[in-house]
């Protein structure tokens, strides 16, 4: 295991510790299986090694990072990698891109209930399955689902200031106060456009000029690699995907008609609305549906939104209609911070958070006749910087995580 061991140590001493990712305390890393999941480029891999870094004196051999997509596992499979890592004393085995691993949930369930002082955490792709067929974790692993940046962390990493998180409810009883707070550090405006174009997946950091050619390739590669052989996509179909995407990306984004989508991509209507449940696994696109409660699986939404706004921007084949950024910016933060989100209609508000909150999105002038006197209604308006009533900035939302 040598061999495995020198890459650890490289990675691990290469891995900056500058910022770490409040993620990281989401998570119960005490479990003893656990399974990130999350889109390509969102940091799963740093985060991991991080924790090792901040975890693991240099040099411990108690704990092995290693990714299943190496030529290592080509001709090693990962029980024997466990075994031979528990009999030399090992602890805590990280494998990352475990999806690329053919087998993965067999094994795992067996390195599980062979080795049971051993933690194992693994990383992979969205839309990684735990009960895939092969063997069922759902009762030994535990989740977690890795977000992109909210704009709070953005601020965090571009300024090099500290902002804490808050909660939803906290926001909504002192807005007020709240981006007060905020506003004495700095101004969020400034960099609140920057955050929409290129502001959601760390690795915006690493080399700022090659960040929309990165992003493509993030999608170019979930859609022609991860969704056909994750979700048996027929390759033929992959053109027609991305034509979905885009008819997405350019409609404002009123009430779906699925009908007129599957004749401007070819594609057919059952079909089409499995490839959307696909493309939102896969953390590309958001469905929304104005009761929770009775969704079934391919029901039709009734509002389709890009997972984030640089997703949005990368995709659009103008700019981005205004509207239609912010409704992105707002769901994506709401989701990120893990609240549920149902579209509000026509007459009620844009969103209801929670089954509770009801919250209209739109600019500086945006005033309270969709909501009238609901005390849960709320303005998330773009393009201010101070509270008033509960008429809120909408860049305040991006502190929800």
């Amino acid at each position: 295991m040598d061999k495995l061991f020198e890459r650890h140590d490289e990675y691990v001493r290469t891995v900056p510790t500058d910022f770490v990712r409040n993620f990281t305390n989401r998570i119960n890393w005490d479990s003893r299986l656990i399974c990130l999941k999350g889109p390509k480029g969102v940091g799963k891999s740093t985060l991991i090694l991080q924790k090792i870094k901040s975890g693991f004196a240099e040099g411990d051999r108690h704990v092995l990072y290693c990714s299943a997509d190496t030529g290592y596992f080509s001709t090693h499979t990962l029980v024997e990698t466990a075994e031979r890592f528990s009999k030399i004393g090992g602890t805590h085995l990280f494998i990352d891109e475990i999806h690329k691993y053919d087998g993965w949930s067999r094994e795992l369930k067996e390195i599980y209930d062979l080795y049971r002082h051993l933690h194992v955490v693994v990383s992979g792709s969205s839309l990684l399955e735990i009960n895939d067929g092969k063997a069922d974790l759902s009762r030994r692993m535990i989740e977690y689902e890795m977000p992109g940046m909210s704009f709070r962390e953005y601020l965090c990493f571009e300024t090099g200031l500290r902002f804490d998180a808050v909660t939803l409810e906290d926001l909504l009883s002192d807005a007020s106060g709240i981006c007060a707070g905020i506003r004495e550090k700095c101004r969020p405006l400034e960099y609140f456009g920057q955050y929409l174009r290129t502001g959601c997946y760390p690795f915006y950091f690493e080399d700022k000029a090659t960040y929309e050619s990165r992003l493509e390739s993030v999608i170019n590669y979930t859609i022609d690699s991860e969704l056909t052989i994750l979700r048996g996509v027929e390759p033929g179909n992959v053109r027609k995907i991305k034509a979905l995407l885009q008819i997405i990306a350019g409609s404002v984004p009123f009430e779906v008609d699925i009908a007129k989508i599957s004749r401007n991509t070819g594609i057919q209507r059952l079909t089409t609305l499995k490839y959307l449940k696909y493309l939102e696994e896969a953390d590309i696109i958001r469905r929304l549906f104005a009761d929770l409660h009775s969704t079934s699986s391919l029901q039709k939404p009734d509002k389709i939104l890009l997972d984030n706004p640089n997703l949005l921007c990368a995709l659009s084949p103008a700019t981005p209609e205004t509207g239609t950024l912010r409704e992105t910016f707002f769901c994506n933060q709401a989701a990120g911070s893990g609240h549920t989100i149902e579209y509000g209609g026509m007459k009620s508000g844009d969103f209801r958070i929670d089954g509770k909150y009801i919250i209209e999105v739109g600019g500086p002038d945006k005033d309270f006749s969709q909501i009238g006197n609901d005390p849960h209604g709320y303005v998330a308006a773009d393009g201010i910087d101070s509270a008033v009533f509960r008429k809120i900035p909408l860049w305040a939302f991006g502190f929800l995580y």
